[in-house]
């Protein structure tokens, strides 16, 4: 090791030039961040923005996660500090963190805006789109000090992506009702991540009009639709959450029994492994082509 690069924390190696360098980016709510050089201390409030953090090879500058952040495994070791409920920002004040990562839409107002009150720079992330996985990497990577790494990630996520799309979007269409809940019935419209993930295998998201980001529908509504596959997040061990559909025999999917369950650590998350979670789904919509 040379005067040049120093060992920080969990032996992350960073250049000191990297670490002296002020940094700036724009955040997904349009506001600047800068800091005087990058951050040491992170808090990362999201699930997916812990595993970000981690994929550009920041792991060792965590100081505290949300609950649910439990990948890598290194995460589960760290601090919780809140979960979509209730943040507890005292316990965050006392970590005395120089960079607060947050999920916008994940966590209230109401547990958002004492966050200024720490008086540390805060990056704001709402991830709609493949695209913005990949540019909320090269974002973190850049404030962590470690931009070259979230551009490789970023790239990677990019063609994975760019390879499942060649692979299932040309094929040939099948309606998917992707439920969120089942009391009451609840889905994506066109506006969420899952919807791109649909389209990219080549489905047709049944309720991708509705103008509310995870709208409530009808059972009704639903039967007429008529998805030939019903998916879901869940846990890999879990059987898949049927609810009502086994009353409606005549709806395609349930007629063939097409409910697929993907893991929602992959496919419910904005980061780097969302793309393995759309090509469990790929897989399951191809399913009922054949």
């Amino acid at each position: 090791m040379n005067r040049r690069t120093v060992l920080a924390a969990g032996g992350c190696v960073l250049s000191l030039a990297a670490l002296a360098e002020p940094v700036s980016v724009v955040d997904d709510s349009g506001q600047q961040v800068a800091l005087a050089q990058p951050a040491r201390r992170v808090i990362a409030l999201g699930p997916h923005l812990t595993e970000q953090v981690y994929a550009v090879g920041a792991g060792a500058q965590l100081v505290a996660v949300s609950r649910f952040s439990n990948h890598p495994e290194a995460a589960k070791a760290l601090p919780i500090v809140g979960d979509a409920v209730a943040l507890n920002h005292e316990a965050m004040a006392q970590l005395k963190p120089d960079l607060v990562l947050v999920w916008r839409t994940g966590f209230p107002d109401r547990a958002r805006a004492p966050l200024k009150k720490l008086g540390v720079p805060v990056f704001e992330s709402e991830i709609r789109s493949v695209a913005d996985i990949g540019q909320s990497l090269r974002r973190v990577g850049v404030l962590t000090g470690h931009a070259a790494e979230g551009e490789a990630q970023a790239r990677q996520v990019e063609m994975d992506w760019a390879r499942l799309q060649s692979e299932y979007a040309s094929r040939s269409p099948v309606r998917v009702f992707y439920q969120v809940w089942h009391q009451p019935l609840m889905t994506f419209n066109r506006e969420h991540l899952i919807h791109e993930a649909i389209t990219a295998c080549g489905g047709v998201n049944v309720f991708a009009e509705l103008p509310a980001l995870t709208p409530t529908v009808s059972w009704e509504a639903a039967v007429q639709r008529n998805p030939q596959v019903i998916a879901m997040a869940g846990a890999a061990s879990d059987h898949p959450d049927r609810g009502q559909w086994p009353r409606f025999p005549r709806v395609d999917a349930v007629r063939h029994q097409r409910f697929a369950q993907i893991d929602g650590d992959l496919i419910g998350r904005m980061g780097p492994r969302f793309v393995q979670g759309a090509r469990r789904l790929c897989e399951a919509i191809d399913a009922a082509r054949r």
